[in-house]
């Protein structure tokens, strides 16, 4: 997960190229405020697993309530961001409101499953107004040859504009629906993680959908190709779980009824 604001100047200081400087393995050692990205204990993303959640805490719930909003797409140098301009709702944590701010993907997927990278990995970040926390939610998909996201595709236009274009900001003309990547989605890994991407910030709530969606080769290919920054992937390595828990999470009744997007 990548930061949400102000952070196109940092963009140039770390890579996704394994055995380069600034690489993964030595984000922490390319500034010292990075240093937790070395040492941390709960750093994102880990390997998830059905029978470890299975065997964690009570599960819990999660309420989301959605809606569309003005957004722009933004290239940042590493990703594609969809930074929205209006409310677009968000979830509830635990009794706290988070309210979504930005996503964007990452390909391959960051986390696993059961073992199982995926090709691509939806990130939709959200941030407290109350104590200034932060919340992921965050889909995963696997490769359709005909089955295509619908959210890409009504931005398709849109990331051609802002390829190859690093800060390049595009306006986009029609509202942004957050409730069509997580439509039908019920049933969540929950754990305590960290920021994907420097400075590595930890306490973030991971919320990673169970149910794989669906994305199509050139999607994948189309948003890997908007960003230019000599990798071939845009994905961090796994990170040791360190003993923590992962906890399945459920959709509210209600919430999960008026988030479906249909």
């Amino acid at each position: 997960m990548s930061r949400w604001v102000g952070d196109e100047d940092d963009e140039a200081d770390f890579s996704y190229v394994r055995d380069a400087g600034n690489g993964p393995a030595r984000w922490g050692a390319v500034r010292r405020e990075w240093a937790i990205c070395s040492v941390g204990r709960l750093q994102s993303p880990i390997g998830l697993s059905g029978t470890v959640a299975a065997l964690a805490d009570v599960p819990g719930r999660l309420g989301r309530s959605y809606r569309p909003a003005a957004a722009s797409l933004v290239n940042r140098g590493h990703d594609v961001m969809v930074r929205f301009n209006s409310n677009p709702g968000g979830v509830v944590i635990d009794g706290v409101a988070y309210r979504l701010r930005q996503m964007h993907w990452h390909a391959p997927s960051e986390h696993t499953i059961n073992g199982r990278r995926y090709a691509l990995e939806l990130h939709m970040l959200h941030q407290s107004e109350a104590n200034n926390k932060y919340a992921v939610v965050s889909q995963l998909y696997r490769i359709s040859g005909n089955r295509r996201d619908r959210t890409i595709h009504r931005l398709e236009r849109y990331i051609r504009r802002i390829s190859r274009r690093k800060n390049h900001e595009e306006l986009i003309d029609e509202v942004v629906d957050p409730r069509w990547p997580v439509r039908r989605s019920t049933v969540y890994y929950r754990y305590t993680g960290s920021f994907t991407t420097p400075p590595c910030t930890e306490g973030v709530t991971w919320v990673v959908g169970h149910q794989i969606r669906r994305v199509t080769r050139r999607q994948v290919r189309l948003l890997r190709n908007a960003v230019h920054d000599g990798a071939r992937r845009n994905a961090r390595p796994l990170q040791e779980a360190n003993g923590r828990g992962v906890a399945f999470y459920y959709t509210s009744p209600a919430h999960g009824r008026g988030s479906n997007g249909n």
